[in-house]
């Protein structure tokens, strides 16, 4: 039986333990109760959350058990320290002694920056500042938050291209004092990481009784283009009464804006200095002919088309020579020896076969006949090198039927 017992207590007791140690409160402790100012001491703490990025801030008009009256406002901002718990939830770092904005009894305040809230304090003397007793405190109306505060509502299209978000804090209160509290105005802060909550008023109209409760309602609303991790704080009567985390996302549709800007931007640019060359471009026919001349088809300002020197009407190169169109170069015949002499012996008086009767033709041999044949064109839009009567000549006449041997070409009709 007794050896049940101990088994029982071996294996609940880690149990235990396990619970205490995750009950277990957030703790600060100092390794010094008072030093002056431009000095230091070192704070430790246990029990925190793991991985927590926490703040540590030397702060006035406080104590441990009313905490920190006026917020962070009571506290020495600039000289504030911020740390990372280990896996354990334990810190230790050292803190420098500056005095705070407003008189002690003064504190250092250890609060977690992220996450869920968490804050813990210890007292501590500042040597050399001043100090008086901290304000009474007004029992006959206190508001305390009775549930969970929660924000409402969500973001727009507008938000979306750099609009304020805006969201409503929704919490309830309950009047734990003697007398009613009429009208209360209540202070909604938001901050950004580790830096001070931003406040305004704001009067919720109405009347909580004591021992009553009441549902409240109030507007938050960031700047424009905000976006990241806020924290939306509730105060009341200089006590914090409830924070609320507040992650809002990036408005990507500016984002997406300044893209459209940077690609139609410089096209558009662009698009105007080609018109603008355009306009201001020589308005001269020869002047604006390109490479292959102005306009569609390579036509000048009258219509018709240009063309390049040494060019046919079609940009054939016809060896420096302007063709008004483009002609047929006849092929020449190459006669062999044989078959020009028996064409000598046919035509001995040496005029050529195929001309007409209107050639004239001069005394002289068949050499003279054939310059006169090339000189004198029957066509006169021909050139002296594409006259077909200038190749004849040169060919002299076509077989005759009694050289069977030759081949017989048909010239063109």
């Amino acid at each position: 039986m007794a050896a049940v017992v101990v088994a029982l207590a071996l294996v609940l007791f880690p149990l235990v333990g396990g619970t205490a140690a995750a009950a277990e409160k957030p703790q600060v402790k100092l390794s010094k109760s008072q030093a002056g100012t431009g000095g230091s001491l070192t704070v430790s703490g246990s029990g925190w959350r793991a991985n927590a990025l926490l703040m540590m801030l030397i702060c006035g008009r406080s104590s441990t058990d009313r905490g920190v009256i006026g917020g962070t406002n009571s506290c020495a901002n600039a000289d504030g320290r911020a740390v990372t718990t280990d896996a354990k939830g334990r810190f230790s770092k050292k803190l420098p002694v500056t005095e705070p904005p407003v008189p002690c009894p003064c504190v250092v305040h250890v609060a977690t920056v992220t996450g869920t809230k968490a804050e813990a304090d210890a007292p501590f003397l500042v040597a050399g500042h001043e100090v008086e007793p901290l304000p009474k405190e007004d029992t006959a109306g206190r508001l305390s938050v009775l549930t969970d505060t929660r924000l409402d509502g969500s973001s727009g299209l507008l938000t979306w291209f750099g609009a304020p978000p805006s969201r409503k804090l929704d919490f309830t209160v309950g009047n734990v004092g003697t007398t009613a509290v009429k009208n209360p105005v209540f202070q909604v802060g938001t901050s950004h990481g580790v830096f001070a909550p931003q406040w305004e008023e704001h009067q919720w109209r109405g009347t909580i009784g004591p021992g009553k409760k009441a549902r409240i309602s109030l507007p938050v609303e960031l700047t424009a283009g905000a976006h990241g991790d806020y924290t939306v704080s509730l105060k009341f009567g200089g006590k914090v009464l409830a924070e609320q985390p507040w992650g809002v996302g990036r408005p990507w549709g500016v984002t997406l804006f300044w893209i459209l800007v940077c690609v139609v931007v410089p096209a558009a640019l662009f698009r105007t200095g080609m018109a603008v060359v355009d306009r201001v471009r020589p308005s001269g026919p020869n002047q604006r002919a390109g490479r292959f001349g102005s306009g569609r088809g390579g036509r000048d300002g009258r219509g018709a088309r240009s063309v390049r020197p040494g060019r046919g009407a079609h940009g054939v190169r016809r060896g420096g020579l302007r063709l008004p169109e483009v002609t047929l170069r006849m092929p020449k015949l190459r006669l062999s020896p044989a078959s020009r002499n028996s064409g000598d012996d046919h035509d001995p008086a040496g005029s050529g076969s195929d001309l007409g009767p209107g050639s004239d033709l001069g005394p002289g041999s068949g050499t003279g006949t054939r310059t006169g044949a090339r000189t004198q064109s029957a066509l006169p839009w021909f050139t002296p090198d594409t006259d077909p009567g200038a190749a004849e000549a040169d060919q002299l006449s076509a077989p005759h039927e009694n050289t069977p041997t030759t081949p017989t070409r048909k010239g063109n009709t």
